[in-house]
């Protein structure tokens, strides 16, 4: 089947392909059925994959659909290889769903790269060019790279990335519409960008280690949203850190048992080689920390914890601002992106005690031990001001699918580009 007209009804089928999806077709036509309206997105999702998974190549949507559905549709239908296949309805919300899907390509292209044709470096350079691509008048960047990062007291993103022949980068892209320099930056993103983990020393099974391509999601997402904030109208300054390294196993690895000292003077006692995003994480935070922005938000792959805690469907939040922590909760469900609030206090800083620092980098058990997300969430706290006023942590539990779903594809998700967008823009 090639070009299909779909167009979607609350009336129930006399005859339909399936139970499940509620979906019929006939010829060059289908229609998606919303008999319970209360799953309605569910259900386009549901008949999105049926679609594809029929060897539609492109679709058109007709008759009338509410921006939401026509976005559901989109995230399903679209696969690593079926991109840029579906035409919007003849309505207003075409330009919105056209940067939507910008984004999201962006997003789920750079997540799903191989870790061989996506070095640190091109990582970096990958972001700053699409950014530029949207906006090549305000844009502006400065990167430490390799040894440099050590120079200037980096240690997190250098040490994890030395093991590596190609060199770890930290990257400063600076959005400014102001056209001042002097311009106060309103708000930082902050990004892993690991674009392998092995896991180091502390070595992933190879099924474990399969997937780990992904573990730069938080990098992509963080650009994809910044990139969706400027096309849907930001005018306020932004900086985006992105923390890139590949965490390989070598001569010049860093080891367990290490002991790094940050800029801020705090040390860590490295008890787990793979507990190595909130090692980078920690330079960008303080990074952004230094720009005395109002609001900051990190985004990363980084605890299995949350995934175990809340599946593939939520990203976990993370923050000691409450109040904050709500509007960005807010935030996910206006945008139609499953977000879940774990819990994090102030004395989730002391979770992981060292002998030897001020505290290590996990706790020296299995995956981290009992509430090692809140644990990870409790160290990044470390490198934010002292309450943690306007920072918000989020762990993206489901930005990546390592095999498909009846509502998703393979791969990754974009799932977080639109909340922290809309957070950009209302804070």
């Amino acid at each position: 089947m090639s070009r299909l007209s779909v167009s979607i009804t609350t009336q129930a089928p006399a005859d339909y392909y399936s139970a499940g999806t509620l979906l019929s077709v006939n010829g060059q036509t289908a229609q998606i059925h919303l008999v319970s309206p209360e799953n309605n997105l569910s259900s386009i999702q549901k008949a999105a994959r049926s679609l594809e998974g029929l060897g539609v190549v492109s679709v058109e949507l007709v008759g009338e659909w509410q921006i939401e559905q026509q976005w559901a549709f989109a995230q399903s239908f679209t696969t690593t290889t079926k991109q840029y296949h579906i035409q919007w309805c003849n309505d207003d919300n075409a330009v919105e769903l056209s940067h939507r899907y910008q984004a999201m390509i962006f997003t789920r292209n750079v997540t799903n790269a191989t870790p061989e044709d996506l070095s640190p470096v091109l990582l970096a350079d990958t972001c700053e060019e699409w950014l530029t691509s949207i906006d090549d008048k305000h844009i502006s960047s400065k990167r430490w790279v390799g040894e440099e990062l050590k120079n200037q007291n980096w240690m997190g993103i250098y040490h994890v990335g030395r093991g590596s022949t190609r060199p770890p980068v930290l990257i400063e892209i600076d959005y400014n519409p102001t056209g001042d320099d002097s311009a106060p930056v309103s708000a930082c993103l902050v990004g892993k960008g690991i674009t392998f983990d092995s896991g180091g020393y502390s070595i992933k099974s190879s099924e474990g280690m399969l997937s780990m391509k992904c573990d730069m999601g938080g990098a992509a997402t963080v650009t994809g949203a910044l990139g969706l904030a400027m096309m849907r109208g930001l005018n306020k300054r932004v900086k985006l850190f992105l923390c890139c390294a590949e965490n390989l196993i070598s001569g010049h690895a860093y080891k367990l048992g290490d002991v790094i000292t940050y800029k801020n003077g705090t040390t860590v006692e490295v008890v787990n080689t793979d507990a190595e995003g909130r090692l980078v994480l920690a330079d960008g935070l303080m990074a952004a920390t230094e720009t005395g922005a109002k609001l900051i938000i990190d985004a990363a792959t980084l605890t299995g914890a949350a995934c175990v805690a809340l599946g593939e469907d939520y990203n976990a939040l993370f923050a000691l601002d409450k109040a904050l922590q709500q509007r960005v909760l807010d935030y996910s469900e206006q945008e139609f992106e499953p977000s879940w609030c774990l819990p994090l206090e102030k004395w989730h800083q002391y979770k992981c005690p060292s002998a030897f620092a001020d505290t290590a980098n996990s706790k020296a058990q299995k995956g981290g031990g009992g509430g090692g997300a809140s644990n990870a969430a409790g160290f990044l706290s470390r490198f934010v001001n002292e309450q943690g006023s306007g920072w918000v942590h989020i762990d993206l539990a489901a930005a990546y699918n390592a095999s498909g779903t009846a509502q998703m594809p393979v791969g990754a998700t974009a799932q977080g580009i639109r909340t922290i967008a809309r957070a950009l823009l209302e804070e």
